[in-house]
């Protein structure tokens, strides 16, 4: 293993922010998938330049009642995505709120993509496309819709920012093995102990030390 991300899928509740991590993960979509509770992890390894990368992905409850105990959690992202869904226009408002909370908490440079979920849902639009283009561009993000449902847009999506994040970490390489550190897999990092399941697991991560 040549690098170990960590990313972040946050946004509200019910945008499908743990339907977009299977069928990322796993290739599966869940009709009655239960509501996050607290944080879940997810891996999944991919090869980008010839590098296998693994990209460890934490799923934030959406729930208002769980902020205190994800907020941890941000620390050693490098990319994240904030989704909305397409149908619900508060999700959409509340963005400015989740990117706020996700500069405060993550590190400086972490690449950031809005997602408009459920785009299959064309017939209960809420949000236009443009809108969330324009939103994107203001603050400077990177933007797709996808679908969990049928798939679309969501390999793109998450490539998308491991590509992003594998370009600035090569960059930082290049300067030198103090650039590298804390990015690498046999490299330091910050260990998180995480309940999955019944069990206590401990994991190395990825943020700079």
């Amino acid at each position: 293993m040549d690098y170990v991300f960590k990313m972040v899928v946050i946004g509200d509740s019910a945008v499908g922010k743990s339907q977009l991590l299977s069928r990322f993960s796993k290739n599966e979509f869940s009709a009655d998938i239960r509501a996050t509770v607290g944080v879940e992890f997810q891996t999944k390894t991919v090869r980008i330049d010839d590098k296998l990368v693994k990209t460890q992905i934490w799923d934030t409850a959406g729930q208002e009642r769980y902020r205190a105990v994800t907020g941890a959690y941000y620390r050693g992202a490098l990319g994240a995505l904030i989704v909305y869904d397409v149908t619900k226009h508060p999700s959409f408002d509340h963005i400015p709120r989740w990117l706020d909370e996700l500069r405060h908490r993550a590190d400086p440079n972490v690449v950031i993509m809005l997602v408009g979920n459920k785009c299959d849902l064309e017939g209960l639009r809420a949000v236009p496309t443009e809108a969330g283009k324009k939103l994107a561009e203001r603050e400077g993000l990177l933007f797709l819709e996808t679908s969990a449902l049928d798939a679309t847009n969501v390999e793109k999506a998450f490539h998308m920012v491991l590509e992003r994040i594998y370009q600035r970490v090569s960059r930082k390489s290049l300067g030198g093995a103090d650039g590298e550190r804390g990015f690498n897999s046999s490299l330091g990092g910050t260990v998180l102990d995480v309940k999955v399941g019944q069990q206590n697991t401990t994991y190395r991560c990825c943020s700079q030390q």
